[in-house]
């Protein structure tokens, strides 16, 4: 593999050289300078989500949108773009889950409580593709494939605009919560970044453990509180548990250069090497078989600390383009393009040496033998390769007729691979690496925009745009190594198939599938009066694999008295399923108390998904409504509040493993002798989400102590199911079931508050924000059993130093105070079995803002 840190740090060295010789600023048309965007009030912005005026500001938008400038992504200690947006947007919701696959390496973020992919991604207003992963397992967004905002650097962003209103009849599928338009850096000047961190931490409520406490029989003394089987006692010297891990170095680079008297390029370039976290508690149950009906004497040794629980091990290298010439003064050629690569390396539950799963059949089929002596912790390892390009020319003809039309192609590949493991099935003769295949999605899209403002004698003239886009589409699944799925010679003693913690891809799963799909938009916006706006858009849309639709908003904002403006919309929306959601597939060989039980994710055309009464799967629709208010009388300080309903009709979701007497039968009347549970996607349920946003934001005025800028924003929001599907062959069976119900709505916070302070004076600045994230569920197996995580404040501070014109360093905490959410429950708790891996596993993936802990960090930031 090249050595990118090499290559990074050889660019870093060849533009400090060339700072020697520093070009001077010039002005790129339509972009402001560094030093205007800092004098300027956010709300005086120019906007190019949600319209397509090119005059729109911030203040004058119908509908809400949050306007994030560079400098917010660049001064902070993480340098992954999902972690900052959940610092700095009240509805954007971004928990860092684990052991959970690939989702570890491609974790999802939403907006407004809703799904991943019901979020539109967009760079420099184009649509981004999605990541090939199609996400499973227990996390915030099961069953979608989103868009992996963290393959796009902070140091590589001018802005990034959030809109946050319903958008598919302007944007097309996907907008349903929202946009987040990624404007790439145009101005010129050249910056390189270091920046170190790690955490320092002390474990809330997680104590230091050795080996169990031994009773005078000379034997463990198990825990009664347990509920069940051989848990120990263990000792312990009363302490919290300290990590000091995670260690992550980035170097940054951004490069921009004039090119000719109204041209632009910009390059950077992010190399992210970040070592994994571990947040496990010691494992308190038996490891190991008795020996004679004793423990064995292993049992008093071993390192209790046998699982890894937190962020995967990543190295991360991205280079960025964004250019654009001027070939005439009505003309301009403009490109961008990505290149990312990341290796993940994740773990799975840990297998002990009495494990099922670790089980030598070459070394007896009667009598149970470990195949790894002291038991094994699977990995799970991701090899990410992802690509975009964009060409296209804008400019004007005629009589100022403004024109864009461009194309944009994006892939990203996701390749797993499973190490420290083995196929039990194949006994001494089984790797212990394997390749388990790859997921794979493309997609190319081509887009043209007209627009001009008509003087109709109506306001300040009537915007019409119309456009059309064409996309294509392509999902693959690769299949991996013979062993990573296939059954060997012990399966017939009850033996699982496939690699343990993730079995591969089989050529029944290989598929390699496409489709396109056709729109024409309409927008016409006006402002009618100095005081009323009025916005209308319709989209229209056909699908090779499902059809067409039609979508329409209508938006309006009214300023009766300036600085107080009233503003709402209604609109119909839409998602497409996805490929992934489509043509998803995969097998597993489960042993369920002695009986080998073959589970299926088998897309919805499948004959296994008909049998059980599979329907094609049809877009979600969406009916959004908003109503808000603004203001901004007072000089410097503009707050905007908005409620809004949601209502999606038909969503997608993954059902629950079906299985039982009457699935069995009715696979059996089908032919299908050899499956006994399945899965699939359907559209499953309808939901309704309501909620309000309040932003402010305050510039105090000069008064000897610098540049102060105050920020706070309010979110809160419900979503409840109104409706769910029953299979027409099977009526009564459950699709969706109770834990994954509530998972959906209540597995995030339903409230999120924050406040923002940023102070300049000199040489010096400094930075605070705090975020109050809401109560999170975390659903048991029945109501009794269920567990609500509270509220939890997280507050990160920074100072930097100037020290030299063009130098600056910077030190910081992200959860200074070093805030950790409520541990889980485990064992008998009132009486209730909350299970055991609450004992190791002590906090929930559900935690919106994660659990590692402090993170300590430095910067060092070079201008030049």
């Amino acid at each position: 593999m090249i050595d990118y840190r090499f290559a990074l740090l050889s660019s870093v060295a060849v533009l400090a050289a060339a700072s020697a010789q520093p070009v001077l600023a010039q002005d790129v048309p339509g972009e402001s300078t560094a030093s205007e965007q800092g004098e300027a009030t956010p709300q005086a912005q120019i906007i190019v989500t949600g319209t397509r005026r090119t005059d729109r500001t911030v203040a004058e938008s119908p509908v809400p949108i949050d306007v994030i400038g560079g400098d917010q992504m660049t001064e902070n200690g993480y340098t992954d773009t999902n972690r900052i947006l959940n610092q700095l947007v009240p509805s954007f919701n971004f928990p860092q889950p684990s052991i959970t696959d690939g989702t570890d390496a491609v974790r999802p973020a939403t907006l407004r409580g809703l799904a991943p992919d019901q979020t539109l991604v967009l760079v420099n207003g184009k649509r981004r593709h999605t990541s090939a992963l199609l996400n499973l397992n227990g996390s915030v967004g099961r069953g979608s494939a989103a868009v992996d905002l963290n393959t796009i650097p902070p140091i590589a962003i001018e802005r990034i605009e959030v809109l946050r209103d319903g958008a598919s009849s302007q944007y097309g599928s996907d907008a349903i919560a929202g946009v987040i338009n990624i404007q790439l850096r145009k101005r010129e000047g050249n910056k390189a970044q270091v920046t170190y961190g790690k955490y320092i931490t002390t474990m809330d409520d997680v104590l230091q453990q050795g080996g169990p406490v031994i009773g005078p029989n000379g034997q463990p003394v198990l825990d009664a509180n347990a509920g069940a089987g051989d848990v120990y006692q263990l000792t312990d010297n009363g302490q919290e548990r300290k990590r000091r891990d995670g260690g992550t170095l980035t170097l940054a680079t951004s490069l921009g250069l004039p090119v000719g008297p109204g041209g632009y390029l910009n390059f950077a370039l992010q190399y992210q090497d970040r070592n994994p976290t571990n947040r496990s508690a010691a494992d308190p149950r038996r490891q190991y078989p008795f020996v004679g009906g004793l423990v064995d004497p292993r049992e008093l040794t071993i390192d209790r600390y046998t699982h890894r629980y937190g962020d995967a091990k990543t190295t991360d290298f991205t280079a960025f383009l964004n250019a654009g010439y001027e070939l005439s003064p009505s003309a301009e050629l403009y490109t961008f393009a990505s290149y990312n690569v990341r290796d993940s390396d994740a773990a799975g539950f840990y297998r002990r040496a009495n494990d099922a799963r670790n089980r030598d059949f070459s070394a007896s089929t009667t009598t149970f033998v470990p195949y790894y002596a002291d038991g094994f912790l699977p990995i799970i390892t991701g090899d990410i390769e992802d690509i975009a390009a964009a060409a296209g020319v804008r400019g004007q003809f005629g009589d100022e007729w403004n024109y864009d039309l461009s194309v944009v192609y994006g892939t990203n590949r996701f390749g797993f691979g499973v190490e420290n493991s083995f196929n039990v099935s194949f006994g001494q003769q089984s790797q212990r690496k394997f390749d388990a295949g790859s997921l794979r999605f493309g997609q190319t899209t081509a887009n043209l925009d007209i627009q001009k403002t008509f003087d109709l004698g109506i306001g300040n003239g009537v915007s019409v745009a119309f456009g059309t886009e064409y996309r294509n589409e392509n999902f693959r699944i690769v299949a991996g190594d013979f062993q990573s799925y296939a059954g060997g010679p012990f399966i017939a003693n009850g033996a699982p198939a496939g690699a343990q913690v993730f079995p591969g891809f089989r050529p029944a799963n290989e598929v390699d599938e496409s489709r396109n799909s056709k729109a024409a938009y309409l927008e016409l916006e006006t402002d009618l009066t100095d005081a009323l706006t009025i916005q209308l858009a319709g989209r229209y849309e056909d699908f090779s694999d499902f059809g067409d639709t039609v979508n329409g908003k209508a938006a309006a904002r009214f300023e009766p008295i300036d600085g107080i403006a009233l503003r709402g919309s209604i609109s119909t929306g839409f998602r497409a399923p996805s490929l992934q959601q489509q043509y998803y597939a995969t097998t597993s060989t489960n042993n369920v108390n002695g009986t080998l039980i073959e589970i299926l994710t088998v897309p919805v055309n499948s004959p296994v998904a008909v049998a059980l009464g599979s329907q094609p799967l049809q877009p979600e629709k969406s009916t959004n409504w908003s109503a808000g208010a603004t203001f901004s009388m007072i000089p410097g300080l503009n707050i905007t509040a908005d409620y809004y309903n949601i209502d999606i009709k038909d969503r997608i979701v993954v059902t629950e493993i079906l299985q039982g007497p009457a699935v069995l039968a009715l696979l059996q009347q089908n032919g299908f002798n050899n499956v006994s549970s399945a899965r699939f996607f359907v559209n499953g349920i309808d939901t309704r989400t309501r909620g309000y946003e309040i932003v402010g934001t305050y510039r105090v005025p000069e008064m000897g102590l610098g540049n102060i800028s105050l920020t706070a924003g309010f979110s809160h929001n419900k979503t409840k199911i109104t409706d769910a599907a029953v299979l027409p062959t099977l009526p009564g069976l459950t699709l969706f079931g109770r834990q994954e119900s509530l998972r959906l709505i209540r597995g995030q916070p339903r409230t999120k508050l924050n406040f923002g302070l940023d102070w300049d004076s000199g040489i010096f600045g400094f930075t605070a924000r705090t975020n109050r994230f809401g109560e999170v569920l975390i659903p048991g197996a029945d109501e009794a059993r269920d567990q609500t995580l509270g509220k939890q404040w997280v507050t990160d501070l920074e100072l930097r130093a100037k020290v030299m014109e063009r130098l600056e360093f910077a030190v910081g905490a992200n959860n200074v105070f070093d805030s950790y959410p409520d541990r889980v429950r485990y064992g008998l708790v009132d009486g209730q079995n909350y299970g055991q891996n609450g004992y190791f596993i002590p906090f929930s993936q559900f935690s919106p803002s994660g659990f590692n802990g402090r993170f300590v960090y430095g910067r060092v930031s070079l201008d030049f």
